[in-house]
């Protein structure tokens, strides 16, 4: 779970890390009325998306006014944001951040993260903060100074004052420094987060360290020991999710909807990402990724499908699922003869089964009356597939 700038400033600053003052804002009227109320002299005016590299693509600018506040606020609530890390059409800007803006003597980068080969934390840091990081350590590795983090103690320890002295600090600040990256590996222990990046964090000419920028990714799956997050993830998904897929998740599967025209039905994860990836191989597009889980019913399954033939794109559906202890193949094909029942419109589908009633499920199907192509693998599924959408576009 992705949180926003002024949501992960909030959490962090609960574990003693100093962040600027400032409040989110709807509006360019509410942008003004908040920098009238703080009274800096000068702010720093940010707009809250999901993607990175917003200074380069002009979503963090200055005002020296809460007039200027109004006039930026409201450029940048205007139009999409399109920086390196969205996609295309950029990302929609629903709130802007209106905090202190801070004369900077440093820019540090530093972030706790999850080792995935260590299955373990690790504590990054680079004296190269602020924008570009992630093309700089790309070009050459050295930039990024890495620290092993051992959460078995509490707190979690780590070789901190190391970490800030490679970052070529000394004295009382690298002794700073080191309270915060102290504290990060805190936040990231004590909310289960995946990501804890402060990106600038700042040294301000009057000896402040502070942390201009902050990324926060909590563990979905560990959401469950923390309610006032996991009601947090359900309110953002409330503003900004796809209708489809928020009805998709409350029906137990995993939808996201793409831009190609074969639909794709699919149970679990990993056999979702090869059946996407053999269609590619072979030169198709997928309309649409689906997970479904081993707690979906055949009526949930049922809306999933619905999903994909109301899809005007979709040429072709193949349904590929592996039938196991929990998710049983004729589970699926009712839910799939359900649907079909259900739907406006009617495409070739085919169909490779396998697995726990496997038999069984293509007999429901016939029983049904629907109509179909039986592949004898996922090779032969995607070749019919292919085929069928050759001859659609002859």
């Amino acid at each position: 779970m992705n949180l926003y700038e002024f949501q992960a400033k909030e959490l962090i600053g609960r574990f003693g890390i100093d962040i600027p003052r400032g409040r989110v804002a709807g509006s360019a009227d509410d942008a003004e009325r908040l920098a009238r109320r703080m009274a800096f002299p000068r702010f720093a005016i940010k707009a809250q998306i999901h993607g990175g590299g917003r200074g380069i693509a002009g979503g963090v600018r200055f005002a020296s006014s809460p007039d200027d506040a109004r006039i930026v606020a409201g450029e940048l609530l205007a139009k999409p944001l399109v920086t390196s890390q969205t996609k295309p059409s950029g990302e929609r800007v629903r709130w802007v951040y209106v905090e202190e803006a801070f004369d900077i003597a440093q820019e540090i980068y530093a972030a706790v993260v999850v080792d995935r080969a260590r299955g373990d934390l690790e504590l990054l840091v680079s004296a190269a903060g602020g924008v570009d990081i992630e093309e700089r350590a790309a070009a050459d590795p050295r930039v990024i100074a890495r620290f092993p983090v051992d959460v078995t103690m509490s707190p979690p320890e780590s070789d901190f004052i190391g970490a800030a002295h490679a970052v070529g600090l000394t004295g009382g600040i690298a002794q700073k420094a080191a309270e915060v990256f102290a504290n990060m590996a805190r936040v990231a222990t004590g909310l289960d987060a995946t990501l804890v990046e402060i990106n600038p964090l700042a040294i301000t000419t009057d000896g402040r360290m502070i942390a201009l920028d902050a990324k926060l990714s909590i563990d979905p799956n560990a959401l469950f020991r923390h309610p006032a997050l996991a009601a947090l993830r359900a309110q953002i998904q409330m503003d900004e999710g796809d209708p489809k897929e928020l009805a998709a998740d409350r029906h137990q599967i995993n939808y996201q909807k793409m831009d190609g025209r074969i639909g794709v039905v699919v149970n679990g994860a990993g056999l979702a990402l090869a059946t996407n990836d053999m269609l590619i191989d072979a030169g198709g597009k997928p309309a649409n990724f689906m997970d479904i889980r081993t707690t979906a019913s055949s009526l949930d399954i049922a809306y999933g499908v619905g999903v994909i033939l109301e899809n005007p794109a979709t040429q072709v559906v193949l349904i590929n699922i592996h039938g196991g202890g929990m998710q049983r193949c004729d589970t699926v094909a009712e839910g799939v003869a359900v649907a079909l029942r259900r739907a406006r419109r009617q495409v070739p589908l085919v169909v490779c089964f396998a697995g726990n009633n496997a038999d069984f499920a293509r007999t429901r199907l016939k029983g049904a009356g629907v109509s179909f192509i039986d592949a004898r693998d996922m090779s032969d599924a995607v070749s019919h597939v292919m085929s069928i959408v050759a001859k659609a576009a002859a």
